[in-house]
C-alpha cells in the first residue's frame, strides 16, 4: 500500500472519530461512544489535528506521508499502551488532567484502547515496513 494511501485511509478514520461523538446513533444514554468510551473537546481536537495533519503530509507527497506515519503511528501507539495501562491518554492530556482511571474496569481500558492500538500500528506498519517496499 502506498504512504499517500495509507495516510488518506487514516485522515478519514480519524475525521470519522472527531465526529462521532456528534452523532446520536453512536453515543449511548449516558454519553458513551459505541457504549465504551467519552470523547471531549481534548479528543475532538486530537483526532481533528491528527486528520489534518494526514492530509497535508499526503498533498506534500510520498515522504511527508511516510513521515507522518511513522511519527503518528508510534505516539499513537503508545498511547493506546499507555490506555491499556493507566485507562488514560497522554495525547489528549487525560492522563495529566484526570489522572490514571483506577475505577475503569481493565477490559473497558483494553476496548477503549483498541482505536489507537489499532490506527497506531497500521500507521508504524505502512510507515516502517511498507515504505521500504515502496
Amino acid at each position: 500500500m502506498s504512504p499517500r494511501l495509507a495516510a488518506s485511509l487514516l485522515a478519514a478514520a480519524l475525521l470519522f472519530a472527531a465526529i462521532t461523538n456528534y452523532v446520536p446513533a453512536f453515543v449511548d444514554d449516558e454519553g458513551r461512544v459505541f457504549g465504551l468510551f467519552r470523547l471531549d473537546i481534548y479528543k475532538d481536537a486530537l483526532h481533528l489535528a491528527s486528520a489534518l495533519w494526514a492530509l497535508a503530509a499526503v498533498a506534500m507527497g510520498r515522504a511527508a506521508s511516510v513521515t507522518f506515519l511513522r511519527v503518528f503511528g508510534t505516539l499513537y501507539f503508545i498511547d493506546g499502551i499507555c490506555g491499556v495501562l493507566t485507562g488514560a491518554s497522554f495525547l489528549d492530556l487525560s492522563l495529566f488532567i484526570h489522572g490514571i482511571a483506577r475505577d475503569m474496569p481493565w477490559m473497558v481500558s483494553f476496548l477503549s484502547s483498541i482505536p489507537h492500538l489499532a490506527l497506531g500500528g497500521f500507521g508504524m506498519a505502512t510507515g516502517w515496513l511498507g515504505a521500504r517496499r515502496g
